[in-house]
């Protein structure tokens, strides 16, 4: 009996041993052939999953470090169709709490389309009012017996996150605005919208919590560092819409650029809008246009043209500061009469007397003389009808019409050279009179100062559009420009500074005719005149209580410039040289 149960013993022993042999033996050839790829392979996909990383858009500061446009979190609500114990409760949780319509609500959860198991019932949603839910979700199940489900079981909460502007509206016209699909619209949010949103990553993300370590950190948007002065930015839009009030204007911008590098440092529009609640813009503006009209809107800038038509005259030699003019008060050219902004002869003048009175007969005499090829072979050098190439969204060319196109008359050449019958944006008369502040070479107006990518900043260099006038030119225009204002005692004079600049007051046309009693005021001004650190262009649409420049832009112009040389640390020009010559 007992030889019977080793036997018996040893033949079960020998077929396990045969079993553990054959699994070792199969174990090591699948190690070793190529179906150990395939189950490594499997293992690996159960262990991780394919998953999109979208980078956080990169934030927006101005060039002394204040937050312009950031993200925050934010909340999409929604139910879990399969696990919806209690719709009632859910939809009277969630209505109360966000002010929604209670029995749409009930009917979406209750009704959903076929097929469909998570319902978004809310999106973009400020942490509170989900903190709230989320807090009453956890009671309700607190108080259910144990092993139920009820209350709010199945409402559901997701983060993600959304553009935020944390000065509502400030710089609105030169930021712009990311819509929640998180596309970028105008300003720097559209110029640059590959840049802030960064590229979005696939990878493989592990299962096992315990592995959250090998989850590669995906790279944010690139960060933007603006060229604007967030102070003085406050202060542009501050004396604009004082000034609107006072003008009685129906809109109006006001530009300050430094031109020695086009560095933008404010843009102000009559027009702006809380960023933040970006779905409004319909309500405000009509057209694209309104958005930011220093680079969108052209327009017939009138007597700051001047500047260039006189730049143009010095250069070519046509005459010199010195050349007397006798002014009769009115000029044929091309059949058409030309006459003086107040219909009257100033008698004999000088260069400077031309400007300082603004005589529109003048400045036709000296287009007439350098002729149609030299005249318009200047203003091309200047920018006229093409882009500065300014960086932001929307950025409008004017028009220039030369000898050849087909609604080019004779008469053009006068108009054309006190700026009627051409059209600019504020930001090409920046680019263009620059280069009479800048000695002789016109900069690239640009927002953007810095790129801060990986812990690196990156700067941004100057850019110049070219030399359009000789230095000597620019120098001598500069000193013309100053005495006219100080001669005629100009209101955009400002005590301790020395500024030069130019009026302008261009009749709008209407219905194919210039209306005499509409107008588009205007004044371009710099300074300190030695040093240039600031240039102010000012832009007044329809004003009622003056249609004259001098009366408008003018004095506003020199709230601009004294807000300026405060915020900037301008020293007034008797101490500034004397701290030169020290």
């Amino acid at each position: 009996m007992r030889q019977q149960y080793a036997r018996r013993t040893q033949a079960l022993a020998a077929v396990m041993g045969f079993i553990a042999f054959a699994i070792i033996v199969q174990i090591t050839r699948i190690q070793n052939s190529a179906e150990a790829d395939f189950f490594r392979q499997q293992a690996e996909n159960y262990a991780y999953v394919l998953h999109t990383f979208y980078p956080d858009r990169g934030e927006i500061y101005d060039r002394n470090g204040r937050l312009l446009a950031g993200n925050k979190t934010v909340y999409e609500i929604g139910v879990d169709l399969s696990t919806v114990k209690d719709a009632h409760a859910i939809a009277f949780a969630v209505s109360s709490e966000l002010g929604m319509d209670y029995d749409k609500m009930i009917n979406e959860i209750q009704n959903p389309p076929e097929g469909l198991s998570y319902l978004v019932i809310a999106d973009f949603i400020e942490a509170q009012p989900v903190l709230n839910l989320q807090a009453l979700k956890k009671a309700l199940q607190d108080q259910s017996p144990e092993g139920t489900r009820g209350g709010l079981t199945g409402l559901q909460f997701k983060s993600h996150p959304q553009r935020s502007y944390p000065e509502d509206a400030l710089a609105s016209n030169i930021i712009g605005f990311v819509s929640r699909e998180g596309r970028g619209y105008f300003g720097i949010e559209e110029k640059y919208d590959t840049l802030l949103a960064g590229n979005p990553v696939r990878a493989y993300v592990p299962t096992d919590p315990n592995k959250a370590f090998e989850i590669q950190r995906m790279p944010d948007g690139t960060t933007l560092i603006l060229t604007i002065n967030r102070d003085l930015q406050a202060a542009a839009e501050q004396i604009l819409d004082e000034s609107l009030l006072e003008y009685g204007a129906q809109g109006g911008t006001i530009v300050v650029m430094d031109p020695r590098n086009g560095e933008l440092l404010a843009i102000a529009a009559s027009r702006r809008m809380d960023l933040n609640q970006f779905w409004n813009y319909g309500v405000i503006y009509d057209q694209a246009s309104e958005f930011n009209p220093a680079v969108s809107k052209p327009y017939e800038p009138g007597s700051v043209t001047k500047i260039l038509t006189m730049a143009a005259a010095l250069d070519s030699g046509t005459v010199t500061p010195a050349t007397s003019y006798l002014d009769t008060g009115s000029i044929l050219v091309g059949g058409a009469t030309i006459k003086n902004w107040n219909q009257k002869p100033w008698g004999l003048q000088d260069m400077t007397g031309c400007l300082q009175h603004s005589l529109n007969v003048c400045m036709a005499t000296l287009s007439s003389q350098m002729g149609a090829g030299s005249f318009y072979s200047y203003m091309d050098r200047f920018g006229f009808g093409q882009l500065t190439g300014v960086d932001m969204a929307g950025e409008a060319e004017g028009r220039l019409k030369v000898p050849g196109d087909s609604d080019w008359y004779p008469v053009d050449l006068a108009t054309n050279s006190f700026g009627q019958g051409l059209t600019a944006t504020p930001i090409q008369m920046l680019m263009a009179v620059s280069s009479v502040a800048n000695h002789g070479r016109s900069v690239t107006p640009h927002a953007l100062y810095a790129m801060v990518r990986d812990g690196r900043q990156y700067n941004v260099p100057a850019q110049y559009a070219g030399s359009p006038i000789s230095e000597q030119t620019a120098r001598t225009l500069s000193a013309m420009l100053s005495v006219s204002l100080e001669t005629e005692g100009s209101l955009a004079l400002i005590p301790g500074y020395r500024v030069a600049g130019k009026t302008g007051t261009a009749q709008i046309p209407v219905n194919g005719f210039y209306d005499s009693t509409q107008t588009n005021t205007s004044f371009i001004g710099w300074g300190p005149v030695d040093d240039p650190q600031f240039m102010i262009y000012v832009w007044l649409e329809r004003p009622s209580a003056s249609i004259w420049g001098s009366e408008t832009t003018a004095p506003i112009f020199a709230k601009m410039a004294k807000k300026t040389v405060i915020l900037l640390d301008i020293p007034p020009d008797n101490i500034r040289q004397q701290l030169v010559t020290k």
